[in-house]
């Protein structure tokens, strides 16, 4: 994690710049969410579609009962390996699959383009090393508080990350903390309620300049 924050000040220094509005999905979003715990004076401000503040997702996993069964797919990440035949839901892991949730084929194409120029090793051993374990633990760590305005998408109908990792999100932000719910959207909640993320981040950067 430690080189996956300097990859992002590095970006953000390329460009002559102090600090950065923030935005990461998924694993974007908990490398957003540790980089501005490590480096706060570089986020100017702080967006993560899906991915629940690290205090929550660890209660979660560590009580949830629903939460530890979506995380199946993880353990399975964690378990083995990018060669298995069934390693990607069931399925292999290839730039076809992997790129299965996008909608608009010629997005689709640019993506499985990437993913093939991508290491399927490199991308277990993510999980591998950074997947929180703390199913069995019963206690959630403490990340380091923030002081800086969040804004929080999240798809009501992901199945692999629990709405109620949402909870208790502002109490550990001193901040200006926004949480938006989209009921029919899943994980990819960019693209499954575009309009909403858009629209509402343009308003929420605007509000805050």
């Amino acid at each position: 994690m430690a080189n996956l924050i300097g990859d992002v000040a590095a970006v953000i220094r390329h460009f002559g710049e102090e600090k950065a509005n923030i935005v990461g999905h998924d694993w974007g979003g908990i490398v957003s969410w540790q980089f501005a715990f490590a480096l706060p004076e570089m986020v100017e401000n702080l967006l993560i579609l899906n991915l629940p503040h690290p205090n929550g997702m660890a209660r979660e996993l560590a009580n949830n009962r629903e939460q530890q069964a979506n995380s199946g797919y993880a353990r399975a990440f964690i378990a083995g390996k990018a060669t298995d035949p069934d390693i990607f839901f069931g399925q292999p892991m290839n730039p076809q699959t992997l790129s299965g949730w996008i909608s608009d084929p010629a997005a689709r194409q640019n993506y499985v383009e990437a993913f093939g120029r991508s290491s399927f090793d490199g991308m277990l051993a993510y999980y591998k090393q950074n997947y929180p374990r703390s199913e069995s633990s019963g206690t959630a760590p403490s990340a380091p508080r923030l002081n800086i305005p969040v804004l929080v998408f999240h798809g009501l109908k992901d199945t692999a990350l629990h709405s109620d990792g949402l909870n208790n999100t502002w109490d550990w932000i001193d901040a200006d903390t926004t949480i938006v719910t989209a009921p029919g959207a899943s994980h990819f909640v960019q693209q499954d309620a575009a309009e909403l993320v858009t629209s509402t981040m343009k308003w929420w950067l605007l509000a805050r300049q």
